[in-house]
């Protein structure tokens, strides 16, 4: 309960954070006006049009990466494991890139993340039917890898042969993970998928522990791994695939955060999956505080900041591991 508390209070911190730090310093009472409305126009402006969108999605993006790492974690009962493994952000991301080749994106402000979104959903198809409805945790493993093969090779098809370097630009840039530029209206589009997800991956808890133990003994205490595994799927295409489609990859959070949260939880999946989803959200929201305040004027993304807090991180968990092995 003092993790869940400690966590929470840093949520609170890094979200008030967010609001008012930026190239317009603006005070946390100056902040809570302008957000109701009253206040300095400009200050207004700059809060629900800029920074609330901005930290919202932060904060929902960092939830559904973390919560879906760690449920990925419990069910495969490995750490290395992240939401990335079952290839529905690189199908929503390969759904984007056809969006913004094709110019799909130009039609109206959400074409891309609902092109991401439908992608996303084609993927979890697939995975199930390669996987197969009593598919083991390999079978699984295996044909996430498949799909996000091909996503990835798509992906590199369509940017070798587009005619059109701004075109390409733009894909590369989008695909290096952003929350900048977002309003109201992505986090309309993204909130209700995203909640779906939460839901239904919040409901694995009990399941989880039941793994812990082996997957006859839960077996024998009455779960069905069919339904497990359906609502992960599921759950973390709705969570993954959404936040891919608002924000660009994003990588690390789902594969970092659990680890650095598990031993805090005496390793129990079920309390890891809420820990892990205010832990992401925190760890998001900071990441992008630091790309506003370190290069302002440069446009630094959010995915590159990720990627260098991460892959330290994840080199120090594959020697930890190995050291641990017999």
């Amino acid at each position: 309960m003092k993790l869940i508390f400690g966590l929470l209070a840093l949520l609170v911190a890094l979200f008030t954070a967010s609001l008012c730090l930026g190239s317009v310093g603006i005070t946390p009472l100056k902040a809570l006006a302008a957000l109701v409305g009253t206040g300095d126009r400009l200050h207004v402006m700059i809060l629900q049009d800029i920074r609330l969108p901005r930290a919202l999605l932060a904060a929902m993006v960092g939830a559904s990466l973390g919560l879906s790492g760690a449920a990925m974690q419990g069910y495969l009962r490995n750490p290395l494991a992240e939401p990335g493994l079952i290839g529905v952000s690189g199908a929503a991301a390969l759904g984007a890139v056809i969006a913004l080749q094709t110019g799909i994106a130009a039609l109206f402000m959400l074409a891309l993340p609902l092109m991401a979104l439908l992608f996303a959903l084609v993927a979890v198809c697939l995975i199930l039917l390669l996987a197969g409805p009593r598919g083991a945790s390999l079978t699984l493993i295996l044909a996430g890898i498949a799909i996000s093969a091909l996503a990835g090779a798509l992906t590199s098809l369509v940017l070798n042969l587009s005619p059109n370097p701004y075109a390409a630009s733009e894909i590369i840039f989008w695909m290096m993970g952003s929350v900048a530029d977002r309003s109201m209206d992505h986090v309309t589009l993204a909130l209700p998928v995203m909640a779906l997800g939460w839901a239904l991956l919040a409901t694995l808890g009990r399941g989880l522990d039941a793994l812990t133990l082996g997957e006859d003994a839960a077996q024998a205490l009455g779960l069905s791994l069919r339904s497990l595994r359906l609502r992960l799927l599921i759950g973390t295409a709705a969570a993954v695939g959404a936040a891919t489609a608002v924000a660009g990859a994003v990588g690390f959070v789902g594969l970092i955060v659990p680890h650095l949260l598990r031993r805090l939880t005496a390793g129990r999946p079920s309390a890891l999956l809420w820990a892990s989803t205010l832990g992401g959200a925190a760890m998001v929201l900071a990441a992008d505080i630091t790309v506003r305040l370190v290069l302002p004027t440069r446009d630094l993304k959010l995915g590159v900041v990720m990627a260098l807090i991460g892959a330290p991180l994840f080199l120090h968990l594959i020697f930890k591991t190995r050291k641990e092995l017999p």
